[in-house]
Order: structure tokens, then C-alpha cells, then sequence
């Protein structure tokens, strides 16, 4: 190992072991304390050989490979800051995104792996979750990560052999699952999408649990059977690059004229709006969520039932409820 090697190695150990500290502190992984081992063994910054950051004058590249000392050592330890990182961009649109590491714990811990799980993961990404995963369970071959983009699973799996892990990566669309690796103990998605791929119930095992960003928010699911599962939203606020593919979210458009100025400021209220498109308008959510004392997302659930799916408050027999897509 070169002293450039060494240099970039110590650097990231330290940086490492502080994000470790920080999400600690946070209590993000209190449930389920395992994972900790995990984030402080995988380097995320294998994951992430460059990424960007924005700034007044665009995107500003950083790099691991620079020439310039300062510039490596702002890369190594912006890999470990407790941010989103911006890994793949095109004509301005961001397409792939490392995220935020504090979220990534919450999102694993809240997956509730076992020993001897099968798990697919929707979002190949910079490959660092599955590497995380691989980590925690102890066998590369119990995991499986889909993306659309050839270029997203090749990197991946290019960032995974780096770290020493070798999961299965697809490249496909992830809303049709991977029926070949089937069947699965959890699958987790980390890309938003308008509703739940009927694919993913027919290829888990009863009892499975799904995670999976909708709205803004995060849904757990309970697999039932191949065509029926259930749960609720866990409480935290959580943004993700939109599912490209047949199951991808589309853009809401909707427009908040004529809506208190405090309904343009609740996330809360955002959220419920992007989960009743298509219908409620925007003043009949909003008399809704007055009405009903400005519901949290733990109050919001979704029920699959074979082609149906809604949204509901409270109740997965209503009143309140939503068909999805």
C-alpha cells in the first residue's frame, strides 16, 4: 500500500468512525445495534469513488483520484458526512444518489433482517447497501440488488468486488422483482415509487416484509400471500430518486393556489397530498387533514388485495381511504 493509499485509508477510518459516533447518537440503530458493526466495517467511500455537491454555480465534483491533496481529503470526508450524496447526473437531472447514511440505518433497521434472510433490494445505487447487507447477513448469495441502468450495475458490482463482496446485482426493471432469485424474506426499495409492484408479494415468502419509500414517507409492509400484504408508514420524512421502469412515480403537477400558506409549508400535509392524487383535490385534502388534527404518518397505512390497493387513516376499513395505482 502506497502512502497515498495509507493517507486516504486513515482519513477515511477516522471520518468513519465519526459518522458512526453520530448515528449513535441519533439513535437510529437502538432496535437493532448490529447494524453499527456494519457501518463501521463497510467504507462507504469505496462506494463513491466521485460524487457531487451542489453549490451556487452548479454541481461541484469531488474526486478520489484528484491531483490536488485538499481536494482528496474533502473527498474522503464528504463520503462520510451524514448527507445524500449526488453520484450520477444527466442534462442536470439527478439520476443516482448515495443516501444519507442516518436514513439508510432507520431504513434497516426498520427491514428487520434475521439470520438466513433473502433479500432483494430495489435501487442497485452505488452498491453500498447491499454491501451493508451482505455484511450483516454473512452470505453474499442471500442478496440480490435490480436497477434499470446497465451503467448503475456494473459500477455497483465494480464498488462491491472493491469492498470484498459479491452479491447478486440485475440489471432490469425493479418492478417486476427478480422471479429467478425468488423467493425473498425482505425486500427493501430505495427509490420512490406511486405505488406497491404486485411482483414483489408473488415473489416473497409469507410473513415477508416489504419496505418501501411511497409519498414521502416510508411503508412496511406484512406479505400475506402472493397477493396480500399490509402495514403502515414508519413516522420519518424520506425523499428518493423516482423508480425509472414500468412502476415509475410521476411527477404530481398539482398546484396549492388558494391554500393557506401554512399548507404550503407542513411536509405533513405534502405528504397526505402525494398520497390521495387523483382523488381528493388539493382543498379537499386539506379540510381532511384539518379536519382530522393534522395526522402524523404513523396514522397512514396501505392494504394490497389482489389488483386493489389503497391508502387509508386509521383504518384499513375506512372511513378514509385511497385507491393506488
Amino acid at each position: 500500500m502506497g502512502a497515498y493509499d495509507t493517507e486516504i485509508e486513515g482519513l477515511a477510518a477516522e471520518a468513519r468512525a465519526a459518522l458512526v459516533r453520530e448515528i449513535d447518537a441519533d439513535g437510529a440503530w437502538a432496535q437493532d445495534p448490529v447494524w453499527r458493526e456494519a457501518f463501521a466495517e463497510v467504507p462507504r467511500h469505496l462506494f463513491v469513488p466521485y460524487y457531487y455537491v451542489a453549490g451556487r454555480g452548479g454541481y461541484e465534483r469531488r474526486w478520489g483520484q484528484s491531483p490536488d491533496p485538499g481536494a482528496r481529503e474533502r473527498w474522503v470526508r464528504g463520503a462520510y458526512d451524514d448527507v445524500p450524496l449526488a453520484t450520477r447526473l444527466r442534462d442536470g437531472e439527478l439520476l443516482s444518489s448515495s443516501s444519507q447514511p442516518s436514513l439508510m440505518a432507520r431504513m434497516l433497521v426498520a427491514l428487520r433482517v434475521e439470520d438466513g434472510d433473502r433479500v432483494l433490494e430495489v435501487g442497485a445505487g452505488t452498491g453500498y447497501n447491499a454491501a451493508l447487507l451482505a455484511h450483516r447477513l454473512g452470505d453474499d448469495d442471500l442478496v440480490t440488488s435490480i436497477d434499470l441502468e446497465p451503467e448503475i450495475t456494473e459500477s455497483a458490482r465494480q464498488h462491491l468486488a472493491a469492498a470484498g463482496h459479491h452479491p447478486v446485482v440485475v440489471t432490469g426493471d425493479g418492478a417486476r422483482g427478480v422471479p429467478e432469485r425468488a423467493p425473498f424474506d425482505r425486500v427493501i426499495a430505495t427509490c420512490a415509487l406511486p405505488t406497491v409492484p404486485r411482483a414483489w408479494l408473488a415473489q416473497c415468502r409469507p410473513g415477508a416484509r416489504v419496505l418501501t419509500p411511497l409519498s414521502t414517507g416510508l411503508l412496511t409492509l406484512t406479505v400475506r400471500d402472493g397477493e396480500h400484504a399490509e402495514g403502515r408508514f414508519l413516522p420519518s420524512a424520506a425523499y428518493f430518486v423516482p423508480l425509472r421502469g414500468e412502476g415509475r412515480a410521476h411527477p404530481d403537477g398539482m398546484s396549492l393556489a388558494g391554500l393557506p400558506d401554512r399548507a404550503r409549508e407542513q411536509e405533513l400535509f405534502r405528504f397526505l397530498l402525494v398520497l390521495v392524487r387523483g382523488t381528493l383535490d388539493p382543498r379537499e385534502a386539506y379540510a381532511l387533514w384539518e379536519r382530522e388534527g393534522e395526522p402524523d404518518r404513523g396514522r397512514y397505512g396501505v392494504t394490497v388485495a389482489g389488483e386493489h390497493a389503497w391508502a387509508w387513516l386509521d383504518d384499513p376499513e375506512g372511513p378514509c381511504l385511497w385507491p393506488l395505482p
